[in-house]
């Protein structure tokens, strides 16, 4: 599959960037067995590139705390969706679906989350998240004891927020610029994928 071209802005070449870029992209590549198209459209400008991943995987990618990985991709798929961000909610989707291992998961959180086969924990998650995506400005102390109640921690919570609001402006970039989600990530989580000989 190659990346998509009807992006507002070119993507750039993999050869042409910079040698640490580049060889996050081709580890990507090797894992995924694809470039997700997000990786390449914002590489055009390195210095951000490097700033949005760093926070990205900061965000995504840590070990402590009690937000498992399906829950943090839960947030970004659910309010992606509020946003009406069609990259996001499609690879962030296909990641929900592999890390909770229920093919219908990602379509039910991103249609309407309070129907979705979730835990009365994971939507105590998303009540907050979703208010802090549409309404942070109304965040006040009323908001902490639900998720307190469900065993979520005060920096649980701020990373709640952080995935919301970080996402906020991953699904802006990614809307205003045009990009499209990989063929690849429609079909993740929802067929067996093919095991490497």
């Amino acid at each position: 599959m190659t990346p998509a071209t009807d992006t507002r802005y070119p993507l750039p070449e993999l050869a042409n960037l910079p040698e640490d870029i580049r060889e996050k992209i081709l580890e990507v590549q090797e894992k995924a067995g694809f470039v997700p198209n997000v990786f390449l459209a914002l590489a055009r400008r390195p210095a951000e590139w490097r700033a949005f991943f760093a926070y990205h995987d900061a965000l995504m990618l840590k070990e402590d705390g009690s937000l498992t990985k399906g829950e943090r991709e839960m947030i970004v798929t659910a309010t992606s969706a509020v946003n009406k961000c069609l990259y996001c909610v499609v690879a962030h989707g296909a990641l929900l679906r592999i890390y909770e291992k229920k093919p219908l998961v990602a379509d039910q959180v991103a249609v309407n989350w309070r129907k979705a086969d979730i835990s009365m924990r994971q939507k105590a998650m998303l009540e907050f998240a979703m208010k802090v995506c549409e309404r942070s400005h109304e965040i006040d102390a009323a908001d902490f004891p639900p998720l307190h109640a469900h065993g979520f921690s005060d920096e649980d919570i701020w990373d709640i927020a952080a995935i919301t609001a970080f996402f906020g402006l991953s699904n802006r970039m990614a809307s205003f610029s045009g990009m499209q989600p990989n063929d690849e990530f429609f079909l993740l989580g929802r067929v067996p994928r093919e095991k490497k000989a």
